[in-house]
C-alpha cells in the first residue's frame, strides 16, 4: 500500500523567527520533507524573517545545516555534495532581516510576498509580539480572506492573558484565519484515536463508564529543562504541558461524536469536555520537582533559584461530569527527568462481573494502549490461558500493532507532527487546531489549580532523576485501589 501524496496550493510562507530554534529543529527540516514528498509544488516561497543579520545566501546555508543535522535518513536523494532535491528547495528560500516592533525589514517583506495567494504566517516568537505581528501584517496591506496565521504554544500564561492576546490578533485576523498550533494533534496516532472510536464498531459502544474503569495519559522525558530555564520557571509542567497537550489528548478520549468530521463540529465537542470538568481538589493533584544524581544537577541548581516553588511533574486526577463518564476518573502525569521517554493513553477495561474459572486464576482486565511516543502503535491488552497444563491459568497478553510492522516501511515513514499541520494551515484545514474559546476554557480550569497552590504555598515536592516521580503520585491511584502504568519505552 503507498501512500497517496496530494499537493497544495503554491503559497507564501513567511516564518517570523526563522533563525530560532523551531524553525531549525522542526518547521525548515519539514518543509523539506513535504517537498521531497511531492507535496510542495510550483512557485513557492518561504521567507524567513529574524534580527539577525544575513543574507538569503547565508539563509540558504542556515536551512541546509538544519536538514542535514535534523533530517537524517530522509534525503531525497543522493549525490555530491548537494543533491538536486535540496538544491530546488533552497531556491524557494528567502530571508529578511526585521524588526517585529520597528519598521526595519517591512517594506522587503511585503515585496517577497503575492497577494492573490495563501500566505501564510508562522509566529515562532515570544507571544508578546503576536500582538504587534498581526498589527503591522494588517497596517501595510498584508492581510487578506487567503491569509492566515500560525500561532506557537504557549497562548497566554493564564485566562487573561489569552485572553488580551485573542482580543489582539482578532482585531486584525478572522478566527477562520487563526491556527493554534499544538504539535502533539499531528501526530499519527493522535489522529488515529478518532478513528478507533469512531470507526471501528467494536470500540464505540463500550466507550463509557459501564464499561471502562479509568483512562491513563502519560506524557514522560527523560531530558531536564536545559536551556530553558528562565521560561520554564516562569511556566512549569502545568502551563507547560498540562494545560494544552495533556488537556488536548483528554479531549480526544473524552469527547462525544461529531456530527460530521468537520473542523469546527469536532472543535465543538472538545470545548464541551473541558467545560465538564470538575475543579481538582487538593489532594488530588501532586507536583514535583527533580533532584540532581551528581552527573547532571537539578531543578534549583537549573534555574539558579533555590526558593523556586515551579514543577517539573504533575499528576492528577480528573473527572469529568456528564452522563457518558460519570465515575470513572483520568489520570494525568506529565514531567521531565522521569525513567524513560514515552507517551500513551491507556483504557483500562472493568473486569468481568463475574469470573468462573477459579479464584487462583486471578482477576485480569483489557487494557487499550494508544502509544504516541517513541514508537507509534496501539496495543490491545487481552487474557488468554496460559499454554501447558496444570490447569487453567490466566495470562495477559498484548495483541500489538505498531505501525512499522503493520503498514510496512513506507507507510510507517509517516509525516512529522509539524510537516501535517502545516500543510493543514495551507489546505485552510483547522481540524487540528484550537480555537480561540477552546484554549481560554483550557485556561479557566488549569487557573483555579495553580492558583490554589498559590494560596497554600505549597512547594513541589522531591523527585529523583530517572524515577517515576514522586512517591505521592503514587498513592494517588493506590488509594483508588489502582496503579499507575509502568513509565517504559
Amino acid at each position: 500500500m503507498v501512500s497517496r501524496v496530494i499537493p497544495v496550493e503554491p503559497f507564501d510562507l513567511v516564518i517570523f523567527g526563522g533563525t530560532g530554534d523551531l524553525a531549525r529543529r522542526k518547521i525548515l527540516p519539514g518543509l523539506f520533507r513535504r517537498f521531497c514528498a511531492g507535496q510542495i509544488q510550483g512557485d513557492v516561497r518561504i521567507i524567513g524573517a529574524a534580527r539577525a543579520e544575513m543574507d538569503t545566501e547565508g539563509y540558504r546555508q542556515f536551512a541546509a545545516e538544519a536538514i542535514a543535522e535534523f533530517n537524517q535518513g530522509h534525503d531525497c536523494d543522493h549525490g555530491e555534495d548537494q543533491p538536486a532535491s535540496l538544491k530546488a528547495f533552497l531556491a524557494m528560500l528567502h530571508y529578511v532581516v526585521l524588526d517585529a516592533l520597528g519598521d526595519e525589514g517591512w517594506p522587503k517583506l511585503k515585496d517577497l510576498t503575492r497577494p492573490g495567494r495563501i500566505r501564510a504566517y508562522y509566529f515562532s516568537v515570544a507571544p508578546r509580539l503576536f500582538g504587534p505581528l498581526a498589527e503591522k501584517l494588517h497596517d501595510i496591506g498584508m492581510v487578506d480572506d487567503k491569509a492566515r496565521i500560525v500561532v506557537e504554544k504557549p497562548f497566554g500564561r493564564d485566562l487573561q492573558s489569552a485572553k488580551e492576546l485573542n482580543r489582539a490578533i482578532a482585531t486584525h485576523f478572522s478566527e477562520e484565519q487563526i491556527y493554534r498550533i499544538d504539535h502533539y494533534l499531528g501526530k499519527e496516532t493522535v489522529q488515529n484515536l478518532m478513528a478507533i472510536r469512531f470507526g471501528n464498531l467494536l470500540f464505540e459502544p463500550l466507550w463509557n463508564s459501564q464499561y471502562i474503569d479509568h483512562i491513563q495519559i502519560t506524557v514522560a522525558e527523560v531530558v531536564g529543562i536545559g536551556t530553558r530555564g528562565d521560561y520554564y520557571d516562569r511556566a512549569g509542567a502545568m502551563r507547560d504541558m498540562m494545560q494544552n497537550h495533556l488537556m488536548q489528548l483528554l479531549c480526544l478520549i473524552a469527547m462525544e461524536p461529531p456530527a460530521k468530521f468537520k473542523p469546527e463540529a469536532g472543535r465543538d465537542e472538545k470545548l464541551k469536555v473541558i467545560r465538564a470538568l470538575d475543579p481538582v481538589a487538593p489532594e488530588d493533584v501532586v507536583r514535583g520537582q527533580y533532584e540532581g544524581n551528581g552527573e547532571r544537577p537539578g531543578y534549583v541548581h537549573q534555574v539558579g533559584n533555590r526558593d523556586t516553588k515551579t514543577e517539573s511533574y504533575v499528576a492528577l486526577r480528573a473527572r469529568v461530569s456528564n452522563w457518558r463518564w460519570a465515575g470513572t476518573p483520568f489520570y494525568l502525569r506529565t514531567g521531565k527527568r522521569l525513567r524513560e521517554r514515552t507517551s500513551e493513553i491507556a483504557v483500562v477495561f472493568k473486569d468481568a462481573p463475574h469470573s468462573i474459572f477459579d479464584e487462583d486464576s486471578g482477576r485480569h482486565s483489557n487494557i487499550l494502549t494508544i502509544k504516541l511516543q517513541p514508537n507509534e502503535g496501539i496495543e490491545l491488552g487481552v487474557t488468554i490461558k496460559e499454554p501447558g497444563p496444570g490447569g487453567m491459568r490466566l495470562v495477559d497478553v498484548p495483541l500489538d500493532m505498531s505501525f512499522a510492522e503493520a503498514l510496512g516501511p513506507e507507510e510507517a515513514d509517516f509525516p512529522d507532527a509539524y510537516e501535517r499541520l502545516i500543510m493543514d494551515v495551507i489546505r485552510g484545514n483547522q481540524t487540528l487546531f484550537m480555537r480561540g474559546d477552546e484554549v481560554e476554557a483550557a485556561w479557566a480550569w488549569t487557573d483555579a489549580i495553580i492558583e490554589g497552590w498559590k494560596d497554600r504555598g505549597e512547594a513541589p515536592l522531591t523527585y529523583a532523576t530517572g524515577s517515576s516521580g514522586p512517591d505521592d503520585a503514587l498513592m494517588l491511584m493506590h488509594r483508588d485501589g489502582r496503579r499507575w502504568r509502568e513509565i517504559k519505552a
